[in-house]
Parts: C-alpha cells; structure tokens; sequence
C-alpha cells in the first residue's frame, strides 16, 4: 500500500534504511583496513607517542602491562583512523536517508553544512593535538616532578589523548550549529545573548565532562574554548540575521 504523492512506504524506508546502514558499514570497513596501512607504514604509534616522550623514563617509552597491548593499541589507532576517514562516506549516506524529508531551504544549508563541520572537526582536532596536549602534558607533568617517577600506560595516554582530541573537535562544531540555528530562525542574536550567562554556566558543566582529568585545569582548558565558540557563533549567528533583514527590505 503506498502512501500518498511524493512520500515513501514505509517498507521501502526500511529497505533504504538498511542499505544506508550496509553501506556505511562498507566504507567503515575499508576505512579501518586502509587505516591499519597508514599505522603501520607511518608509525603512527610512535608519532602519538612523542608528546608525553620527555617525560618519562627508559628512553622515553611507554608501558604496557599484557602481551595483548600492543595489537590492542595498534587496533584502537586503526579504528580512530578508519571512522575519520569513512565519515565523509557515513554523512553522506545520512544526509541521503533524510534528505526527502527537507525543504529545499534545509537541503542547501545541511549539504555545506556537513563538509564545513567536518572540517571544523579536524580543525578543532589539530588544535588540541599542535597546542592543548603539549601545554596540558607540561602543566600536569610539572606538580611534584621531584618525588614522582611516572609509569604510564600506552593504554590510558591513548584514551587521554583520543578524549581531549574529540573532545575539542566536538566543540568546534558549536559555532556551526548556531550559525544554522539562526539560519533557519530557531534562535536570534537577541536570544543569545541573553543566554549567554546559561551558556557560561553549560560550558563548564560541558568542560568537567568532556575533560579528560578530573583536575580543575583540564576543566579550565576545554571551558575556555566552548566560551570562545560560543561567542564566534554569536557573531556568526549576528551576520545571518543582518543578511536576513537587509533582504527582507529589498523584498518589500
């Protein structure tokens, strides 16, 4: 039985739905497969290794604690690697899944909208790894250097870093999605700024969670940039709505 003119069964939504899906799962894949390449060909291991290297002893090394790691470790970089780069391919297929469903208006903002959050999330990314994880492994490495000899995982300085990385590349998606707020008229420069002071409050319930310690300087680090992000939104969200009204009156 099908529904009415333009619209989809709901069986063939479902038989899309798992075509989308499969597909995705293809480019994951692939990605993962041409991600344990370029870890192994690249070294990638010990590239993600020379942050924290001044810092410890025995050369400079990290420790594993089961002859497992290793593998595991080269697995987890692979994945990372491998979801990076089958995205571009997984938001296409989200955006062709859903886009019958939006207006032309919605159509021409969500199309730049994923290659511009995609690269604002390696953008953010970049940041934190040239920047916030050097600075961060200087201050934490700094407390009582003298009566303390660190002993740390490859296991737990990947999660540390793989956190703050996706942690900061997530958040620099925050002017992107104010920005098309406004452009669809959810939200107005007004509106935000009055929220501003709740924005500040969010941004540092957001920082402690997205942190990858549980000390106040890493709070700090990841709170500081959302507050700036959020003010580069505002600023976006300002141009949008002058745009809007200077068209508006070249209309009447």
């Amino acid at each position: 039985m099908t529904g009415a003119a333009g619209e989809m069964p709901f069986l063939d939504h479902l038989e899309e739905l798992r075509t989308r899906i499969i597909w995705s799962l293809i480019a994951l894949v692939i990605g993962i497969g041409v991600g344990f390449w370029v870890v192994q060909h690249f070294q990638l291991v010990s590239i993600l290794k020379e942050p924290i290297a001044p810092y410890l002893p025995n050369g400079g090394k990290l420790t594993i604690l089961n002859p497992t790691d290793a593998v595991m470790i080269v697995f987890k970089l692979s994945l990372v690697v491998g979801a990076v780069l089958a995205s571009p391919v997984v938001f296409w297929q989200i955006w062709a899944f859903f886009a019958p469903a939006l207006y032309g208006r919605e159509k021409r903002l969500i199309v730049p909208a994923l290659f511009v959050g995609l690269g604002l999330f390696l953008l953010g990314g970049a940041l934190a790894w040239i920047f916030v994880v050097p600075k961060t492994l200087a201050v934490l490495f700094s407390f009582q250097s003298e009566a303390i000899a660190p002993m740390i995982t490859y296991d737990a300085y990947f999660d540390f870093i793989v956190q703050l990385v996706l942690a900061l590349g997530i958040s620099f998606e925050l002017p992107l999605i104010i920005v098309i707020l406004a452009a669809l008229g959810v939200v107005t420069p007004k509106w935000l700024s009055g929220f501003r002071r709740y924005a500040v409050v969010l941004a540092c319930v957001a920082g402690a969670f997205l942190s990858p310690g549980t000390d106040v300087l890493s709070m700090i680090m990841m709170t500081i940039p959302l507050l700036l992000l959020y003010e580069v939104g505002y600023a976006g969200a300002l141009v949008v709505h002058r745009r809007k009204r200077r068209r508006a009156a070249a209309e009447v």
